[in-house]
């Protein structure tokens, strides 16, 4: 099928990295290649000096400990709000270092604290390792938030494409067991629906980076032997969306995920929670990858307005 892409994103589509997960053995491969990959990606300088340490956090009950990566401005004379970012990666790829260069520029930009989880990985460690990986950072993150410079009532969750769909879940687990009380949820491009049936989902079978055969692995590497699925798992699956915080969604035209950010958003916006939704035209899942596109700049500057509003930055 061909696409209306954005010109300016069309030279860079073979310059992208080929993500192809048919099987676990193709997951392997990419796997050994994530590092080469990273090269591929973006870096950033920071304009302001941004205190980045590494340590781990007490994982669920009688699991490991969850290794975090803490942004904190340098010298910040009063607490700021705060935001547990996880990273995407189709909830089998991914580390701290796949989105480093992305939460710089949002501590750069916002001055808060990020604290980024690495989360464990499916199929290895399939649902709810990951979520509930994500939701232990958070408690930590709550209970420490003096510690950390963090004001506690702008405490937000974020992430992009899996990372969105869990960090959805965590909002939903937050709302389910009485805390942490969160302010803000960011979900860019997020991945929500496991039944894989929305038009987008169907029809988009080769668009660049993520299409549907990817999606259907990347669910069952999550799922596992899950029937019965939970909507902290898949958080489209929720009967009931009242009561959770504000959010903000993102989708990409040529997104496999797109019809379940837009569904999702519209489900938020019904049960009474403010919702705001951005489509944007000619992209694909990770265009924003291309930063020098003016379409990726007006998607960088929305999530940076949004968290700023959400989490009441001034």
């Amino acid at each position: 099928m061909s696409y209306a892409i954005d010109p300016e994103l069309l030279p860079w589509l073979d310059m992208m990295p080929a993500v192809s997960l048919p099987d676990y053995d193709a997951l392997l491969a990419v796997r050994a290649r994530q590092s080469e990959m990273l090269g591929a990606l973006p870096t950033y300088e920071p304009t302001s000096q941004i205190d980045v340490r590494d340590t781990t956090v007490p994982g669920p009950s009688g699991a490991p400990d969850v290794p975090v990566r803490i942004y904190s401005p340098a010298n910040a004379a009063e607490p700021s709000a705060g935001l547990l970012y996880v990273h995407g990666g189709g909830f089998v790829l991914g580390d701290l270092d796949m989105f480093h260069a992305h939460v710089l520029r949002l501590v750069d930009e916002l001055g808060i604290v990020v604290v980024s989880v690495d989360y464990r990985l499916a199929p290895e460690h399939p649902f709810p390792a990951p979520v509930e990986d994500c939701y232990a950072a958070l408690q930590w993150t709550a209970a420490k938030a003096s510690e950390l410079g963090i004001d506690p009532e702008r405490l937000g969750v974020g992430g992009e494409s899996a990372g969105g769909g869990l960090a959805a879940g965590v909002a939903l687990l937050a709302r389910d067991r009485g805390g942490p009380a969160l302010s803000f949820q960011y979900l860019g491009i997020p991945e929500l629906d496991d039944r894989l049936d929305t038009p987008s989902m169907r029809e988009y079978v080769d668009t660049p980076l993520w299409n549907r055969p990817n999606a259907v692995f990347s669910w069952a590497s999550y799922l596992g032997s899950e029937n019965d699925v939970s909507p902290y798992a898949a958080p489209a699956r929720a009967e009931d969306l009242a009561g959770l915080p504000p959010a903000f969604v993102t989708v990409c035209q040529f997104d496999p995920l797109r019809d379940e950010g837009i569904e999702y958003a519209r489900r938020l916006s019904h049960a009474g929670v403010q919702a705001e939704l951005r489509l944007y035209p000619g992209t694909f899942h990770g265009s924003a990858l291309v930063e020098s596109a003016a379409i990726s700049r007006r998607m960088f500057a929305d999530e940076v307005e949004a968290l700023r509003r959400g989490l009441r930055v001034s």
